[in-house]
């Protein structure tokens, strides 16, 4: 068992750290607001810090999930952050879904004071990070992955190394941009089910089987159905990820007409009130245009 911290602790961070807990890593965490951190350990056991640096201090693994670039820059960097109470060896493993760029960046930073640090953004939402179900792609050394699968294994369902620094990031992009496809197709599908009169989750129940068959479609139809939309990723951070995906697009010369448009779509939900919503509000956005 490994001396572990965890800096972060929202929708996602929460239950993770709680895993490595169950699994008997001591586990020392940190938390913008620092009664949060006083909560989990209440519930869990453990210690809390009120820095980045306090909390990494003696960890083996400091395990990190945030909000954006500058969030992750913050809980780093400085005389308060992470990396100036990591010793040689640590390994730094971040599950903050961030642009390529500061993930090489930091990489870097890392490596001159010989930590490892590991991109390892999450897909399964809350839910995953509660059941212990996540899927993990990562990218870095594989030496320092090697260390950090097992440890990473206390809440993933599927952990896999993609190649070098930043190769996690990108293969998150790939996982943000299918979903937003997916995601207005099944939208239109059920909108357009609605207006041909058909009952929605009859039709779901044929289809659903075969090849338009999704797990958005399984895990969404019948909240979406009732027009509940508190029940996954929220449309603001969808929007975050996607502008990531979009920009490191314009980078590469790829071509991503339909998620560029779902992007706007997005920013309309959002103009209606709906930038908490999950994904899945697409559908209301369809709704609302038919008045």
């Amino acid at each position: 068992m490994a001396k572990v911290a965890f800096l972060g602790l929202g929708v996602m961070g929460y239950p993770m750290a709680g895993h490595l807990a169950a699994n008997g890593h001591e586990v020392t965490v940190y938390n913008r607001t620092f009664a949060k951190a006083e909560s989990w350990v209440e519930q869990h056991g453990g210690s809390a810090k009120r820095t980045p640096r306090e909390a990494a201090a003696g960890a083996a693994f400091v395990m990190a999930c945030v909000g954006n670039d500058d969030d992750l820059r913050s809980v780093c960097l400085g005389d308060h952050g992470a990396f100036a109470g990591m010793t040689a060896g640590t390994v730094f493993v971040d599950h903050t879904t961030v642009s390529p760029a500061v993930t090489r960046e930091l990489f870097e930073v890392a490596n001159d004071s010989q930590v490892s640090f590991v991109d390892a953004p999450v897909s399964g939402g809350q839910a995953g990070a509660e059941n212990g179900q996540l899927v993990i792609m990562c990218g870095g050394d594989e030496g320092a992955y090697a260390r950090a699968e097992p440890v990473m294994g206390c809440y993933a369902k599927l952990c896999k190394r993609l190649g070098e620094s930043g190769s996690g990031q990108l293969c998150k992009a790939v996982n943000q941009i299918c979903i937003a496809g997916l995601v207005q197709g099944l939208s239109e599908g059920l909108h357009f089910a609605e207006k041909a009169g058909l009952d929605g989750r009859a039709v779901v129940e044929v289809i659903g089987g075969g090849a338009a068959g999704s797990w958005q479609m399984v895990n969404r139809y019948e909240t979406m159905l009732d027009g509940k939309f508190d029940h996954g990723f929220a449309v603001d951070w969808m929007r975050k990820d996607l502008a990531i995906c979009l920009k490191t697009a314009d980078e590469t010369g790829a071509a991503l007409p339909v998620t560029a448009l779902v992007d706007q779509f997005y920013k309309e939900v959002q103009k209606i009130g709906g930038g908490r919503w999950d994904t899945s509000s697409l559908l209301e956005r369809l709704r609302k245009l038919d008045g």
